[in-house]
């Protein structure tokens, strides 16, 4: 098994958020695989970015806010 990082996006309403995960290389099934905290981490980020709880979902992950660009 060959593990490595990666940065999963996760987008909710105006803000997106970087979160840190490690996903595993295997030889079967169906890779690459995501453990089990890494999985609740992003969707405990998805919920407080859902709920405007931006203070929790910062100590889990980088979050910015998105800006529309104007034309």
């Amino acid at each position: 098994m060959e593990k490595r990082h990666y940065t999963k996006l996760v987008h909710e309403g105006e803000y997106v958020a970087e979160v840190d995960v490690e996903l595993t290389d295997a030889a079967e099934g169906w890779p690459p695989y995501l453990s089990i905290e890494d999985a609740y981490r992003l969707d405990d980020v998805r919920e407080f970015l859902r709920s405007g709880d931006i203070k929790k979902a910062a100590r889990l992950a980088r979050v910015y806010t998105l800006t529309p660009v104007a034309m």
